[in-house]
């Protein structure tokens, strides 16, 4: 009897005894699988392996049907590359160019995937935004010291330099890192603020128009002062729009004398307007006082000085007047003083008749005032009206 497997046999040789296996199956009987086949499970038929020939070492597999793979080949058939490799083809796959930033890429494109590090690109070849490569290739991706609000927030470093500089700083900022105020900037509390000056300062003269550090304003122009140029010099004030600086209009006597400058930006012309001048002051006399010259800048000059004059006169009269009206009170007080200290004063009055002699007092402070002790002699008396009766061994005398 030939004994064959009913499964994998087609029949058998009467006289050799030999079975005719079935593809995929093998034996004296054929009741085992060829090579490149595994057993159903379950069963006793015979499935293909169907390794790659591309992926797997061998078309064989082991009972479950799991083929053996190449490096980097994955999968129950080694059909699909494993995790950090690519492109799949006839010899093997690629590994995935991630420059150690990446542990896995597409399988298909090779294009790297969740770059880590603060790197990005098809490879993680590229620093994200806000990030520059360090010239030390172990120290990565480093943060860029740019501040969002003074610069865009990227930098870079130049070929032969190892310190980064901002790409773009913002209005208002300069410098390698854009930590420095531009011209016409001042830092209030680390954030560039623009100079108010009020438009009263040239930057082509002076590019710093005001202190860096505080804000104030350098060289005022158009007869301006002030820490932002907003006030106008002693001697100009402001026009009737607010905005121009003019002289102020100098006045001597009832009727002013006014001076006139332009306005920034225009023709420095100085015009005299016609005076109108106290009738008690003949034109010879301020002639005398204020000489008054033809050109632009004499009378510029005389506006001053008459004007410095005209105060310094008025004030010395002022003190002048001050301390006469001062005197002549004290002379007044003191003449008051001493009359009253005149009349308060007491004084006698002796009259010598033959054998008496009259004593009489006044005070106007002390009327009636009491004589009785004015004598100490034993002997005197006062009368009921008043009198001093002087009374001795020898003589008697009234007072």
């Amino acid at each position: 009897l030939c004994n064959c497997s009913s499964v994998g046999s087609a029949g058998c040789n009467r006289t050799t005894g030999q079975c005719h296996c079935l593809p995929g199956y093998t034996g004296p009987r054929c009741h085992s699988c060829a090579h490149g086949f595994f057993p159903e499970q379950g069963g006793q038929q015979c499935q293909p392996c169907g390794c790659s020939p591309a992926g797997a070492t061998s078309d064989q597999c082991d009972h479950s049907g799991k083929c053996q793979c190449k490096v980097g080949v994955t999968d129950l058939k080694c059909d699909r590359c494993s995790e950090g490799y690519y492109r799949f083809n006839e010899s093997t796959c690629e590994p995935c160019q991630c420059n150690n930033h990446s542990q896995t890429c597409d399988s298909s494109t090779g294009t790297c995937l969740d770059c880590q590090e603060n790197t990005e690109g098809k490879h993680c070849e590229l620093c994200k935004e806000g990030f520059y490569q360090s010239s030390h290739p172990a120290h990565g991706c480093q943060h860029c010291p740019c501040s969002i609000v003074a610069s865009t927030g990227t930098c870079h470093i130049q070929p032969g330099e190892s310190i980064p500089r901002c790409d773009k700083c913002r209005p208002g900022y300069t410098g390698l890192n854009c930590n420095q105020c531009d011209k016409g900037f001042y830092n209030s509390d680390s954030i560039c603020v623009r100079c108010r000056c009020h438009g009263n300062v040239d930057p082509a003269l002076s590019p710093s128009v005001c202190r860096p550090d505080s804000g104030e304003c350098i060289g005022c122009l158009y007869h301006t002062r002030g820490f932002h140029c907003e006030l106008c010099e002693e001697g100009y004030s402001r026009d009737s729009e607010g905005t121009n600086c003019t002289r102020k209009e100098a006045t001597l006597g009832p009727e002013p004398t006014e001076f006139t400058t332009s306005a920034p930006n225009t023709t420095k012309a100085t015009s005299f307007s016609t005076a109108v001048l106290n009738s008690t002051l003949s034109p010879t006399t301020l002639q005398t006082i204020f000489p008054i010259s033809s050109s632009d800048n004499s009378t510029s000059a005389f506006a001053d000085v008459s004007w410095t004059q005209f105060n310094i006169i008025i004030l010395t009269v002022i003190i002048i007047v001050v301390v006469l009206l001062m005197g002549f009170v004290g002379a007044v007080y003191m003449y008051r003083e001493y009359q009253n200290r005149k009349l308060n004063a007491p004084f006698w009055t002796i009259e010598l008749k033959e054998d008496n002699i009259s004593f009489s007092s006044y005070h106007d402070s002390i009327p009636n005032a009491d004589v009785s002790g004015l004598l100490e002699d034993d002997g005197n008396e006062v009368a009921p009206n008043g009198q001093l009766t002087l009374t001795t061994p020898m003589h008697n005398y009234k007072a």
